[in-house]
């Protein structure tokens, strides 16, 4: 994906909650509870063809009063359907240290918690070996619509 703002001046803006249609591809997000990371599964066109894994680091989910909060941690895995990885965004997760996002011991963590992913993605763990490139959604369940006051902080 290329980024028309560069990583130190997108950190700064403040967010700005609205509406959004995620298009392009099709995705589920597969997180165990307590894990700094969730992995993603992408799909697209019409046949639904797999297209890749994602491994977000993040903080582990967090429940709220309309469902859960995360913050992302800037260094991702990028996995191809045959499980080769690489890292993704190391030059912004450096920049994000250099700003300050991230002190050195949770750069480390962040880190290390990617280091895991990449063994669990190299054993074929959980969820490389259990069929979710596969799995789709019942055709017959409705559009989710957000609850009521989503936008208020």
């Amino acid at each position: 994906m290329t980024r028309s703002i560069a990583f130190a001046e997108r950190v700064r803006r403040p967010w700005v909650i609205g509406d959004g249609v995620w298009a392009d591809t099709s995705v589920l997000q597969l997180v165990k509870p307590g894990q700094a990371r969730s992995y993603w599964a992408f799909w697209r066109g019409a046949h639904e063809e797999f297209l890749a894994w994602y491994v977000n680091l993040q903080e582990p989910l967090r429940r709220s009063t309309i469902g859960f909060d995360t913050a992302d941690h800037v260094l991702d895995i990028e996995v191809e359907p045959d499980l080769t990885w690489r890292w993704k965004d190391e030059d912004e997760f450096a920049e994000a240290q250099h700003l300050g996002l991230f002190t050195p011991e949770e750069a480390a963590a962040i880190r290390a918690e990617g280091e895991a992913a990449i063994a669990v993605t190299e054993a074929r763990g959980w969820p490389f070996a259990d069929g979710w490139e596969m799995w789709r959604p019942d055709p017959a369940w409705p559009a989710p619509t957000l609850p009521d006051g989503w936008d208020l902080l």
